[in-house]
């Protein structure tokens, strides 16, 4: 990390003792691995919860992932697993699966992501865990409904993605090449989809007295979340017509060209509209050519609304279009790339990434909760672990003495990794 790209870096301090958020007092056994459910759990864990993260022997396959300063410990990983702590068990082996049930005793949360099925044969299905513990949530995060012809089935992001007809829609709208959201668009709608339902059934249990087994599949959930959109006319019985959000599928919706690059405009009310065409010297516009005249026209038009806008916007640098359009009163923001989004100055005034120290990693990059809370805010506790970072401590937790742990790690049935802040620093 270069000297310039810290300075406007926030540090932000990370600390055990910081705020620990609305859900403290939670404790949540995190069986997940990837990103669907480590996303989840993360935001369990942002908001205050003890998450501890069950990892196999070879750990979680994200900590591979993207480039890193010391094996296991990637980028995606680093992003996913803050505030956890990492301990290893081998759950075939019996004293591994014994640890794993005893953290479950006053667990509020066991959430995993493999299929159901593998779950049983581990002896832990929903009924054997609740006989362990009524009052748990237990929630999988996995790909299908378990009532359907899919329901042992694997699935991954791009899968689901294209079977939600998420790639259908973008081939539609660019030109008929089908292509996947560059982004794990699925894991992560699904995994706050999972935060939503888990929060939930916590709620249910306050009331109730009694957990609960919730199941979030991904199949199910990304068609919902894309078909609102694009359901159309087929919600109707008989079909209005074949679907599809007209305006979301132009061609033409993309970021404006610039002289200099491009903006990102939404010229969408009337009243938008009429201050926009004021400063640009068209007041008349809306009431000359019907196409303009009213919401309903400019979607039933809107490949040539968007086409009007595409050529308008060659003609002014994007300074200048940000200016005229914050007089106009339209929504708007520059089209950023992954250097310019770090300088954005509201970003930068709400101190939403911070270059913080991690004790193995050095200076790294993280990016704050989105949400505040005026009297419940949390801090950073913990950076994401090393693998079994944690093991010794929540084995000692739960009444194992010194003599028990070592004699499972010399089983294999657990592993325990260990922080070393001596590795080399980049230069800040």
């Amino acid at each position: 990390m270069h000297k310039n790209e810290c300075a406007n870096q926030s540090m932000a301090t990370v600390s055990q003792d910081s705020p620990a958020g609305p859900l403290e007092g939670l404790k949540v056994v995190d069986m997940t691995s990837v990103l669907m459910g480590p996303f989840a759990s993360q935001m369990l864990a942002d908001m205050g919860a003890d998450v501890i993260k069950i990892e196999a022997p070879q750990g979680d396959l994200v900590r591979q992932i993207g480039p890193s300063r010391r094996d296991g410990m990637g980028p995606v990983f680093l992003n996913a697993n803050r505030n956890k702590r990492s301990v290893v068990l081998d759950l075939k082996h019996p004293d591994g699966i014994a640890a794993l049930k005893r953290l479950l005793e006053d667990a509020d949360v066991l959430m995993y992501n493999v299929r159901p099925q593998a779950m049983a044969r581990l002896g832990l299905g929903y009924e054997e865990v609740a006989a362990i513990n009524p009052r748990i949530v237990y929630a999988g995060l996995f790909g299908f409904g378990q009532d359907g012809p899919y329901a042992a089935r694997p699935a991954y992001d791009d899968l689901i993605q294209g079977g939600a007809t998420l790639s259908h829609w973008i081939a539609q709208s660019s030109g008929g090449i089908p292509r996947y959201v560059p982004t794990a668009m699925a894991d992560r709608t699904v995994g706050l989809t999972g935060v939503g339902a888990i929060l939930a059934t916590l709620y249910a249990r306050e009331r109730t007295g009694r957990g609960d087994k919730v199941d979030i599949p991904m199949f199910e959930t990304m068609v919902a979340f894309v078909l609102g959109d694009h359901f159309g006319g087929m919600t109707y019985a008989p079909p209005l017509d074949a679907g599809g959000y007209a305006r979301q599928l132009s061609p033409e919706r993309r970021p404006y060209r610039t002289l200099d690059g491009h903006v990102c405009a939404m010229v969408y009310t009337d009243k938008q509209w009429r201050g926009f065409l004021r400063e640009i010297g068209r007041e008349s516009l809306m009431q000359d050519d019907p196409r303009f005249s009213t919401y309903v026209e400019r979607t039933r038009h809107v490949d040539h609304v968007y086409g009007f806008l595409a050529s308008l916007f060659l003609e002014k640098t994007t300074e200048q279009w940000l200016a005229l359009l914050e007089r106009a009163d339209v929504p708007s923001l520059p089209m950023h790339t992954l250097q310019t989004v770090l300088q954005d100055p509201h970003l930068v005034a709400t101190g939403f990434f911070a270059t913080v120290e991690h004790p193995t990693e050095g200076p790294i990059r993280s990016m704050r909760l989105p949400m505040t809370w005026q009297r419940n805010n949390p801090g950073i506790r913990r950076l994401a672990p090393s693998l079994g970072e944690h093991t010794r401590e929540v084995l000692g937790q739960l009444g194992y003495g010194e003599a028990q742990i070592e004699a499972m790690l010399a089983a294999e049935a657990a592993s325990a990794g260990s922080v070393n802040s001596s590795i080399p620093k980049a230069n800040t």
